[in-house]
């Protein structure tokens, strides 16, 4: 067995840390008392645009401290740190990833809340993190308790998620897990109702008596759920497309399932 080197065991000790672009995603991280900032590096414009959306008397102090004496940089520096293409609207906040999510503590508060009327999105297959993220803004719109996703071949929380999730990754639970399947089997024992969106069913979502709490299970397009994960589900159920095109992108079809859930 190979003895890990120096550096190798300095790299491993130091504290991991994601990198948060854009100005929705950075002003909710730096305002979230759950987050650990370590460096805010921002264009001049940047700054002045964030400053217009902030508080500082609202922020924790280690947050208030970065946005009164921010790393002022060129574009250009901006550009070097982040992945082609980001849009990042010269701001970029280094953090610390926020606290890993227990599923079913998480899910337990959404059980037993008054009413029992707690929803749980569970992602299976979902791996884009434009998707997941626009999933979690849907999710925060609509007062999701929380998202599960697979922690194998899923996106980082930072980056491009992020930015899509436009801040709602600092107010929806992600939990990620091990196995969709006996999560499922978790959520079920907490007391929830697991609906499966599938374009084959027969049923109408419109149409069925939907009861809570409740796990509304989405498969990625084109893929759809795994066969052992549409086998939890407690029923399946399709969103009807009357038009030319045979399916939706998955995080229009939460989008349209959440607001179905939550009119009813």
């Amino acid at each position: 067995m190979r003895r890990r080197t120096h550096q190798e065991q300095r790299r491993q000790a130091r504290p991991r840390r994601e990198r948060l672009y854009g100005a929705h995603a950075v002003a909710a991280a730096l305002a979230n008392p759950s987050r650990r900032c370590h460096r805010l590096i921002v264009t001049q414009e940047g700054a002045e645009q964030l400053a217009g959306r902030l508080d500082p008397r609202a922020l924790p102090l280690a947050a208030r401290a970065l946005l009164d004496a921010p790393q002022i940089v060129s574009r250009q520096d901006i550009v070097a740190l982040l992945p082609e293409g980001a849009v990042h609207q010269g701001i970029v906040l280094e953090t610390a990833p926020l606290p890993a999510v227990d599923l079913a503590s998480a899910c337990r508060a959404a059980a037993q809340a008054e009413g029992g009327a707690g929803t749980v999105l569970v992602l299976d297959q979902v791996t884009d993190p434009q998707n997941v993220g626009a999933i979690l803004r849907s999710a925060a719109a609509f007062a999701v308790d929380a998202v599960v996703i697979q922690d194998r071949h899923s996106p980082q929380s930072a980056g491009a998620l992020a930015k899509a999730a436009s801040g709602a990754l600092e107010t929806v639970p992600l939990a990620r897990v091990v196995n969709i399947a006996r999560s499922l089997v978790v959520l079920k024992e907490l007391g929830f109702w697991c609906l499966g969106l599938d374009p084959d069913a027969a049923e109408p979502l419109a149409a069925v008596d939907v009861q809570a709490p409740l796990a509304l299970v989405l498969g990625a397009e084109g893929q759809g759920m795994r066969r052992l994960t549409r086998e939890r589900c407690d029923l399946t159920a399709s969103i009807p497309l009357p038009g030319v095109m045979a399916s939706l992108n998955v995080s229009n079809a939460a989008a349209i399932a959440l607001y179905e859930v939550a009119r009813r």
